[in-house]
């Protein structure tokens, strides 16, 4: 739980492999079923940080942003489910009902979406919510709310 209190501090990194190095840390201490929601600018590092925590999860496959199909499912090697969402595209709270999202989530999963705020009020009360950002020295920035 340490990586927990880091982020909730803020962490700044240096490189896409250090994002990756602590979204895998993150993805070996999140509780099973946890929604995480990845706000932030364009090229601020959302899918870069996605790959860190399938990495986590023991997802061997490649995983590259689902800008034009919505969303991607992966399964890790060690029994966790990584769905990966990017609500860019989506423009009302029936778009996200019609992806049957649902039926995807098989315990224990992990719900990582881009531009959250796309879908606010459809995201769970208990989700996560991490600001990524570049400072003015070109280093990347993470906080967790």
């Amino acid at each position: 739980m340490r990586i927990l209190e880091e982020l909730r501090a803020g962490v700044t990194t240096a490189s896409a492999v250090e994002t990756q190095e602590l979204a895998s840390e993150l993805a070996r201490a999140l509780a099973g079923d946890t929604t995480l929601a990845l706000h932030g600018n364009l090229g601020v590092g959302k899918t870069t940080f996605v790959q860190g925590l399938a990495r986590g999860f023991g997802i061997v496959e490649a995983v590259t942003s689902p800008t034009f199909t919505i969303y991607n499912i992966h399964r890790g090697t060690k029994g966790r489910t990584l769905v990966h969402l990017d609500a860019y595209r989506l423009e009302s709270p029936k778009q996200i009902e019609d992806l049957l999202l649902e039926d995807f989530l098989v315990p224990p999963w992990c719900l990582a979406v881009e531009w959250p705020e796309k879908i606010g009020a459809w995201l769970p009360v208990g989700a996560l919510h991490l600001d990524l950002g570049i400072a003015a020295d070109e280093r990347h920035t993470l906080r967790l709310r």
